[in-house]
């Protein structure tokens, strides 16, 4: 149903935190000429700690954040007592208390399902390398079937031990602050920048060179950067622990850490319910951890290696792998495997998969060139693109509704219609836009209700996902025409806690729409050329020992209550 508008006294708009799984594009490898140096962890990206100042710590990627677009003015969140010091755990578990801030939707009760450390064959223990080999492959464009070396034959255990790094260091300048902290990164030529995502102001620029992706960790702090060598960790700096009926929030600078996860060609990331699931295309391998563990180097991984290597994906539900199948050629269908790698369920009948999003009582949607393939309680089930053949390629799944959002395009024809998957009911669905538009990383869900799509005139466009109607189409960059190069800067749609955040690399600017309205509720100029775009929303749990730590740094009263 469309959504109502809003009005706003102080502050961000309210946050929500249904977030759109999009995966449809996450995580794709560069192309030769354009790969990132990995190991920049020990001297990048330290920004002045004073107040929010937004200047970056390095003379030659520094930044400034320019507020003189800003289109809203809001109170900025109060700071708190900085105590530096802090040593969290290495180990974070999520706590089901509320946050006393805002009101989450109720997560689904995580089914605990057979989990990594549970495989019957055991499951390896691997620290993540620090010291890579150079590595100088072309890197697979998404989407593109370029050629990928084979890959080895399936294997239920990981595919050889990897040295262990050192224990992560500790985080001297983490800093106690009043509220969730939310942090938005975006890659440029030659570096990251990561931003304050309520005040937009400048917290880091980390240098790295090359073309790099950026993907969400799913632990809520944390991003997995596909870069040379692999895929690295990128620490955002911003995390909570529990206490009792309330949270307490922290800061830190943020890093690339020297936790990589090897891989020849970095390809698509996607997480889910606590699991994080890479695939490395040149190999086949797929390498599963939980998210919170994103930083531990003494961390489980569970690893599966396809028959042969091909620009695919996979994602974790319940404990089982659903994993997609093919050769460099292209991908035909995927298979659902138990803890063992057994065969649960397969499907050949998917040409050209791509994507992967997972909706409502854990239906798993991935795109096909005729349709789309879901599976659902154990069993795939193939979605025939109506009338036209079109396929899809992009997925942004929620699992607060059973209808899924993909791009939707036919060979040869103007791309102006959205596919809404329905996975209860079966049924694929396409829905006219006032615009076409790109359909690469510039679409969304919002509260499992809400389709949002920036169209090619640069408006944005909500669509009823229930109703299968445009609901309403609001201006927020100017028109602009789809890169013929993937690589190439284009306007990128995030949505984090309730907000959806736009770039514009045609102005060098990030927009703040509250998709409740469709406005701009503020913006901020950039010094760099946006390209990719991420974010955390600050939620992440470190391990908290309530008895002793916290006893120690606060008088309670009698009733144990603290604000």
């Amino acid at each position: 149903m469309p959504l109502g508008p809003e009005t706003h006294t102080a502050g961000p708009p309210s946050r929500r935190v249904h977030q759109a799984g999009q995966s449809g594009h996450t995580g794709q490898a560069g192309q030769s000429g354009h790969t990132g140096q990995a190991g920049q962890s020990s001297h990048t990206g330290q920004a002045g700690q004073s107040s929010h100042t937004g200047q970056a710590g390095q003379s030659s990627h520094t930044g400034q954040a320019h507020p003189t677009s800003h289109t809203g003015q809001i109170s900025q969140t109060s700071s708190a007592t900085h105590q530096p010091g802090r040593q969290p755990a290495a180990r974070r578990h999520r706590q089901p208390a509320a946050r006393p801030h805002r009101q989450p939707a109720a997560r689904p009760t995580r089914r605990p399902g057979p989990a990594p450390q549970s495989r019957g064959r055991g499951a390896t223990r691997i620290g993540v390398a620090l010291l890579l080999p150079a590595v100088f492959l072309a890197l697979t464009a998404c989407g593109s079937g370029a050629e990928e070396t084979d890959g080895g034959v399936g294997s239920a255990s990981s595919t050889g031990a990897v040295t262990p790094t050192p224990e992560p260091t500790v985080e001297s300048d983490a800093r106690e602050v009043a509220a969730q902290t939310p942090r938005i990164a975006y890659t440029y030529d030659g570096g990251i920048q990561v931003r304050d995502a309520t005040t937009l102001e400048l917290v880091a620029d980390i240098p790295l060179a090359g073309f790099n992706r950026l993907n969400p960790a799913g632990d809520g702090r944390d991003l997995i950067v596909s870069t040379q060598g692999g895929f690295q960790v990128l620490d955002l700096g911003v995390w909570q622990t529990g206490h009792g009926d309330h949270f307490h929030y922290y800061t830190a600078q943020p890093s690339l850490t020297d936790q990589i996860f090897p891989a020849q060609t970095p390809g698509h990331v996607v997480s889910h319910d606590g699991w994080t699931a890479l695939f490395d295309d040149a190999t086949g391998q797929v390498t599963i951890f939980e998210s919170a563990e994103a930083q531990d180097p003494d961390r489980e991984l569970r690893q599966y290696t396809a028959p042969a290597a091909h620009h695919g994906v996979a994602v974790l539900v319940d404990g089982t792998l659903v994993v997609s199948q093919g050769a460099a050629e292209g991908r035909t269908g995927a298979q659902a495997l138990d803890v063992d790698d057994a065969v649960l369920a397969s499907s050949s009948d998917c040409p050209g998969l791509h994507g992967a999003g997972v909706a409502a009582d854990e239906a798993v949607v991935l795109g096909c060139a005729d349709g789309a393939l879901v599976y659902r309680d154990g069993v795939f089930t193939k979605l025939t693109a109506p009338a036209e053949a079109g396929g899809i390629s992009g997925i942004a799944a929620t699992e607060d509704s059973p209808i899924a959002l993909g791009d939707y395009a036919v060979e040869g024809a103007v791309q102006d219609k959205v596919a809404l998957i329905d996975t209860a009911a079966g049924t694929i669905r396409l829905v006219q836009l006032p615009s076409a538009y790109y359909g690469f990383n510039d679409f969304t869900v919002v509260d499992g209700a809400i389709g949002a799509v920036l169209g090619l005139d640069g408006q944005l466009h909500l669509i009823d996902l229930a109703a299968g109607a445009v609901t309403g189409s609001y201006p927020v960059i100017g028109a602009w025409e789809a890169p013929e190069n993937w690589q190439a800067a284009a306007p990128k749609v995030l949505l984090l806690e309730g907000m959806l955040y736009i770039t514009d690399p045609a102005t060098r600017q990030i927009h703040v729409v509250d998709p409740a309205t469709g406005k701009i509720w503020k913006s901020v100029a950039l010094d760099v050329v946006p390209l990719e775009l991420a974010g955390a929303a600050g939620d992440a749990e470190a391990e908290h020992d309530h008895e002793e730590d916290h006893a120690e740094d606060h008088d309670h009263d009698e009733e144990g209550e603290e604000p």
